[in-house]
């Protein structure tokens, strides 16, 4: 970076929404634009998003923030992205080959229920750190070969590249000069091995991806490649950093401070803890790579929630809350659970694709558990909300079987944090303090952050100047104790969900 060109743009490209965030040379946000994105579910369990679209919005973003701030002020992009969700398209055209799966989509769980049926869960969690699930690319990546003409051939042929969205957008603002993931995205497939960080032969062969149609694993820091005939995006624009969103919210809340574990609260939610080593002793949550600065890498614990932000959502269409405007929703939300007491011993299980961690049953289904004839919508909505704390109290659970594992605080950040009940309410659930992070773009600050390590050659300590401020919601004890009850009646529901 220099005086002149002092910004880096990151694109953050979610599920719902693809945002591009300007940061200037002290790590403040400048300019922000969004554009909001469709989700299709063509069938039961099957969930997905046009690939061309999810490319339209990213390059509006980033060429309304490039406009906003001046295209010579602008030092590197740096990308964070959804993570699991697959693209597939053909090398000479760019063309996508099908809808982009998302990693919502369950509609190969089938597949992921034979390879568990057939013994082969222990050898993929040994070598990937994930447990068998619908979730992970791997087997979507499968289903896209087995549903394109020749398939298969092609993609061993090179003519097929099949990639996670990070690997898309490279491919698509490179015109196709940069063919690369970054080693958060690619643990996520169910294809590289924690130990060599790289693909593996055996996970290859097991799901039938062939190398040739997948991308080159790189640090999640560095240069990935140049902006070329983009249009609207001027060519030669340096791209920085890529990692997984979630990845990258824990790198911007604390670098990887031990004790300081990060929740994601979106459409779902990521729960994340830094950790030493690949080894994890816990079937029931993923080791993966947290992320590689450049210099190390550094593993991560990780429980993954399908429906957080998404049940209360769904919740709030189911009761007709929806249908208010936007600034009124969101304060509904924040008024209607403090406006009753308890919920009258209602439970929702929003089990709507089935159940990721520490549970991984996609064929656990949702139910509203306890409704009595007093129960009306604030008890729902109290309900929905209550299911995101529980979920989440439920991997931490997981997590502290893990040796080594340390919870000096709960690091949160997404759009429902912003509800205050809801955070206080997971602090005294959990019996620790949630430190939320009042800034909107964390996962574009994480990538920005990166992206600004390898321009200025920083180390991570340099970095910290960088981080922004948290507010600290501390727990009652009295109340934790009180909730702990609560919790083992959410337990019990869960069982009736899975059955």
């Amino acid at each position: 970076m220099s005086v002149n060109k002092d910004i880096i743009i990151a694109l953050d490209e979610g599920t719902t929404n693809a945002k591009a965030v300007a940061f200037d040379s002290n790590g403040q946000v400048v300019v922000s634009f969004s554009r909001a994105l469709e989700i299709q579910t063509p069938r039961e369990g099957w969930v997905e998003q046009s690939a061309d679209l999810l490319l339209a919005a990213s390059l509006d973003v980033i060429a309304r923030a490039v406009t906003a701030v001046g295209a010579e002020r602008v030092a590197a992009l740096a990308i964070s992205n959804q993570r699991e969700t697959v693209v597939g398209w053909y090398r000479a055209t760019g063309e996508p080959i099908a809808p982009a799966l998302s990693w919502q989509c369950s509609r190969t769980a089938a597949f992921c229920h034979a390879l568990r049926e057939n013994g082969h869960e222990p050898q993929i969690k040994a070598v990937t750190g994930l447990p068998v699930a619908p979730l992970f690319s791997a087997s979507k990546m499968r289903w896209l070969l087995e549903n394109t003409v020749d398939g298969f051939a092609r993609a061993g042929r090179g003519e097929i590249c099949l990639g996670t969205v990070d690997s898309w957008l490279l491919w698509q603002l490179t015109q196709g000069e940069s063919f690369y993931c970054d080693y958060t995205n690619a643990a996520r497939t169910q294809l590289m091995s924690l130990h060599t960080a790289d693909w593996d032969t055996d996970m290859l062969a097991l799901f039938g991806i062939p190398r040739e149609a997948l991308p080159t694993i790189k640090p999640s820091s560095g240069l990935f490649g140049t902006t070329s005939g983009g249009g609207t995006i001027p060519d030669g624009i340096p791209v920085m950093a890529m990692i997984g969103d979630s990845h990258a919210a824990l790198f911007a809340h604390g670098l990887g401070a031990e004790g300081c574990v990060k929740a994601t609260y979106g459409t779902g939610s990521s729960v994340m803890a830094p950790v030493s080593s690949a080894e994890c002793n816990v079937t029931a949550l993923a080791t993966t790579i947290a992320w590689h600065d450049g210099e190390s890498l550094v593993y991560g614990l990780e429980g993954n929630i399908p429906h957080t932000g998404d049940a209360v959502a769904w919740m709030a269409d189911s009761t007709g809350l929806s249908d208010l405007p936007p600034a009124e929703l969101t304060q509904a939300l924040s008024t209607l659970p403090r406006s009753v007491d308890s919920t009258l011993g209602v439970f929702f299980v929003p089990a709507l694709t089935g159940m990721g961690a520490p549970w991984w049953d996609e064929n656990a289904r949702g139910l509203i558990h306890g409704l009595s004839r007093g129960v009306k919508r604030a008890h729902l909505i109290r309900a929905a909300l209550e299911s995101i704390t529980y979920q989440i109290a439920d991997v931490i659970a997981a997590m502290r079987i893990h040796q080594g594992f340390t919870l000096n605080a709960l690091m949160v950040d997404g759009a429902p944090t912003k509800n205050d009940w809801l955070m206080q309410y997971q602090a005294d659930l959990l019996g620790c303090p949630v430190m939320r992070s009042d800034v909107a773009e964390l996962s574009a600050t994480g990538a920005a952050l990166l992206a600004r390590k390898g321009l200025m050659n920083l180390n991570v300590a340099q970095l910290r100047q960088y981080l922004p401020e948290h507010m600290t919601f501390t727990p009652d004890i009295a109340r934790h104790v009180r909730l702990q009850q609560r919790w083992q009646a959410w337990q019990h529901a869960v069982v009736l969900a899975r059955r």
